[in-house]
């Protein structure tokens, strides 16, 4: 009998699973200036450097000609109103022994922040960040429950094209976080630059479908034809438990520093 019962349940599950793995139809919606304001106000990017500080670079607006000689970096995701920011692991490739900087938009303009490296994964190419300073234009996840097809409109907000590049599709369909609970990468038919790692990519709503990752270019006789573009979205539950793990861990740091 117990061996029916199992059969009879998996039958269920795997007929459950079946029907959700049939997609709808994509949402035609276009992301708008809306949306492109919204990256705007939620514009964020990561600096790494031997320089402790970036003030000089603040007073001379962030000019790439007057930029750190060793300075490395790419895009930033804000996440939390309380400083959290999603950026691409090879971003912080060459992190070791040197500073972490995250620039992020506060009215109207850049402002530099010293960050603190809370989570890397090489596999998933995703790492987690946190500044001291409150961070209100933030993104909101698409909702884990529900499917993403291919086709969906969406645009990205790297700091190398973001803001001028024009909306595109998901090549690649995802699917709700229940069905694969692990980190998922997909395409997106926009093409990328050195700069746009690290940085969102936003449905039509403005909300956040995944980070930025990488760029795939076919090479043949010294021409690059672009091919599409990668970028990852995490389980989402794994980075808010990161989150709450790591504001649990400052909590404790600041009572025993008061006792």
């Amino acid at each position: 009998m117990h061996v029916v019962w199992r059969c009879f349940f998996g039958f269920v599950l795997c007929g459950l699973v079946q029907s959700c793995a049939v997609q709808p139809e994509p949402n035609p919606v276009v992301p708008d200036m809306k949306v492109r304001r919204l990256l705007i106000q939620r514009v964020g990017a990561v600096v790494v450097t031997d320089r402790a500080d970036l003030k000089h670079w603040t007073r001379m607006g962030f000019a790439i000609s007057r930029a750190p000689d060793d300075a490395d970096g790419g895009s930033a995701t804000p996440i939390s109103a309380d400083g959290y920011f999603l950026t691409a692991d090879h971003v912080l490739a060459d992190s070791d022994g040197r500073n972490v900087h995250v620039l992020y938009g506060s009215k109207g303009e850049l402002i530099s922040h010293r960050a603190r490296i809370v989570w890397r994964s090489a596999d998933a190419d995703l790492a987690l960040l946190h500044v001291s300073a409150a961070t209100p234009n933030y993104y909101r996840w698409t909702s884990p429950k529900q499917w993403m097809p291919s086709g969906n409109m969406v645009v990205h907000g790297g700091i190398a094209t973001g803001l001028k590049s024009k909306p595109g599709r998901l090549v690649t369909s995802l699917s709700p976080e229940w069905v694969f609970t692990g980190t998922r990468k997909f395409k997106i038919d926009i093409a990328l630059q050195p700069g746009d790692s690290g940085g969102p990519v936003v449905d039509a709503a403005g909300d956040l479908v995944g980070i930025n990752s990488a760029v795939e270019f076919l090479v043949p006789m010294e021409t690059a034809f672009f091919i599409d573009s990668e970028a990852c979205r995490p389980n989402i539950r794994r980075i808010e438990s990161l989150m709450r793990a790591d504001r649990a861990r400052r909590s404790s740091v600041a009572l025993a520093g008061n006792d």
